[in-house]
């Protein structure tokens, strides 16, 4: 996973899904729109018999085939086809411009959806250079999302050189760094949003650093006074959901529980708060409940890992065909020289291949550009499964530093918990987790 979203950008169920390459996923199946609709058109009249004349080929992949009629019920298409109407009328118009690729973003990151990344990456490629300060704010976003961090934090320093007083920029820069444990800068962000007086996404800010820096006691009364000061539901869903993370990291399920079902409660699309779920649910040996939340949700591929994984615990025959469409999406992600998976990877490697060296090398790779919790565990995990326990000492030495408190990872890592910690939640339902 990237970055995850601060308060400023939350999952907007408005529209339709993430960024923009192709298609991340049918990329690696047709050599090109056109020529893929002929040959499905070819096909079509040769089984039904009625061939009576050649089809046509159309001249290049950018001739348009057909308009689809959207749907008067539809508000999602509607809203696209509103900002989309914009742009075409002012395509000079950076507010226009913005607007339409932070939808695509905020698609992305609702859905789990790579494609609308490229398609924010194809709306911000349009627009006369140079960008100004809020399209320079979209590209950082949808840069952070590829894991282009360096290119996402000038993106956003540049933002900032424009206009003092984006907050947004600044709190894109703190999820970043503490993505990448730089605590100090993010402890920076997080005081730069206070001299704001933005008291959410300060409070947000800081409050997730003081979980990752080994006081989650403060970390929860922090959050908690963001939760209070906010009635906005993206805000709140964000704060619900890290609520319901560092609970569990304290080893209080029921507490957590509660929080993750608040945010559900407010019915907003959003990957990172049925991932967190869904992992929460793993944890405490209730797959069946994943199976039932993300069954219809298997376009993303860190949700479709998780709903493979409670499929193999369950043992149900589906099993076996998520886990191979798994490996078929990672090779295809390989072929594109996209790595922005590769925790998911590991994960699928170790828990539904059986292979822990190879699991060890995707986590460590992934590691060295991503050192949240979820990512030191699959590190400790795949050492310990493939023997080598000593390639996990990177992530013992963050433990030691930070002081992070879940005893779940430290007694993964041979660590002694930390003062105030009980034993973890619940026992794992996975032989290394």
């Amino acid at each position: 996973m990237a970055a995850d979203m601060p308060l400023t950008s939350p999952a907007d169920p408005q529209l339709t899904s993430p960024g923009v390459y192709t298609d991340a996923r049918s990329a690696h199946r047709c050599a090109g729109p056109a020529r893929w609709l002929a040959a499905v058109a070819v096909a079509t009249l040769a089984l039904a018999g009625a061939a009576t004349a050649a089809p046509r080929v159309p001249a290049s992949d950018s001739e348009l085939l057909e308009t689809l009629p959207t749907r008067a019920a539809d508000a999602d298409a509607r809203a696209l086809a509103a900002l989309r109407a914009a742009v075409a009328h002012a395509p000079a118009d950076a507010a226009a411009t913005a607007a339409l690729a932070q939808h695509h973003f905020d698609r992305a990151a609702a859905l789990g959806d790579p494609r609308h990344i490229g398609y924010g990456e194809a709306v911000l490629a349009r627009f006369p250079p140079p960008l100004p300060a809020a399209l320079r704010l979209v590209r950082g976003q949808l840069r952070q999302y590829r894991h282009q961090f360096d290119e996402a934090l000038d993106d956003f320093a540049g933002a900032l050189a424009l206009d003092p007083g984006l907050a947004a920029a600044h709190a894109w820069r703190g999820a970043i760094f503490l993505v990448q444990a730089r605590y100090g800068a993010a402890e920076a962000e997080c005081a730069a949003l206070a001299r704001l007086d933005r008291a959410t996404l300060q409070g947000g800010c800081l409050g997730l650093l003081q979980a990752y820096g080994g006081r989650l006691a403060q970390a929860e009364a922090t959050l908690q006074r963001a939760l209070a000061g906010t009635r906005d539901d993206d805000q709140r869903l964000w704060l619900l959901t890290r609520l319901g993370e560092v609970a569990a990291w304290r080893g209080q399920p029921a507490l957590a529980e509660r929080h993750y079902r608040a945010a559900l409660a407010l019915g907003r699309d959003d990957a990172y708060l049925l991932a967190a779920w869904a992992d929460f649910l793993l944890d405490q040996g209730r797959p069946a409940e994943v199976v039932a939340l993300l069954a219809a949700r298997q376009a993303s591929d860190p949700l479709l890992l998780r709903l493979a994984e409670a499929e193999a615990l369950l043992k149900r025959p589906g099993a076996e065909r998520l886990r191979q469409t798994l490996v078929e999406r990672f090779a295809a992600a390989r072929q594109r020289g996209d790595t922005t998976h590769e925790a998911e990877e590991a994960r699928c490697a170790l828990h539904l291949l059986g292979q822990p060296a190879e699991a060890l090398r995707l986590a460590l790779d992934n590691y060295r550009l991503q050192r949240e919790p979820r990512d030191a565990r699959i590190v400790l995990e795949a050492a310990s499964a493939a023997g080598r326990p000593e390639a996990a000492d990177a992530v013992r030495t963050w433990l030691r530093s930070s002081g992070f408190e879940d005893a779940r990872l430290r007694q993964l890592a041979g660590l002694a918990a930390s003062a105030g910690q009980g034993a973890p939640a619940a026992a794992s339902v996975w032989p290394t987790r």
